[in-house]
């Protein structure tokens, strides 16, 4: 995954539509499901949860697939490309503390990964103006930068590779 620059202005707009867009689908889908499910198959004693729950569960999943068909949509490219972020970021949080031990070790992979993980991580902290952490991300690039100096690396975030974290 490479990083790549959002207009945040764009983003907030279509992410704050996607969400509108979603809630009422999804009320509107449920509703409509969950009212067709209690006319075809009415309770005589009046108890229709079975059938409202069924009908979120199928406007849920009627809205996912509609999600999923259109994530290539020019519309939904800046949200689709910070779920992704958010998804790579997590699974390099998740193996954080051995990429870290490798890193101290002189891995490169593993320096590449933190190298990613913090130039995804200040990108996506911006959108959402997050800037509360940005001094303890700016120490741990800094510490990363001097690791990768001793080691003689460079690091560019362009070249991480998703396959990197296979071995950790």
């Amino acid at each position: 995954m490479k990083l790549t620059p959002i207009d945040k202005t764009r983003y907030r707009r279509h992410l704050n539509l996607v969400f509108v867009g979603c809630a009422l689908v999804l009320a509107a889908l449920s509703l409509a499901i969950s009212q067709l499910l209690i006319r075809v198959f009415p309770s005589p004693d009046g108890g229709h949860f079975h059938w409202n729950l069924l009908g979120v569960v199928a406007g849920a999943l009627i809205l996912g697939g509609g999600l999923s068909r259109l994530r290539h949509h020019p519309f939904l490219a800046e949200v689709v490309y910070v779920w992704e972020l958010k998804q790579q970021l997590n699974k390099i949080s998740r193996k954080l503390r051995p990429i870290e031990a490798a890193a101290r070790q002189g891995d490169r992979n593993a320096m590449l990964a933190l190298q990613f993980s913090y130039a995804g991580s200040r990108q996506l902290w911006q959108l959402d103006d997050n800037t509360l952490v940005m001094d303890e991300l700016a120490a741990k690039q800094a510490e990363l930068d001097q690791l990768a100096g001793r080691h003689g690396l460079v690091l560019n975030a362009d070249d991480y590779d998703p396959r990197l974290l296979e071995r950790f």
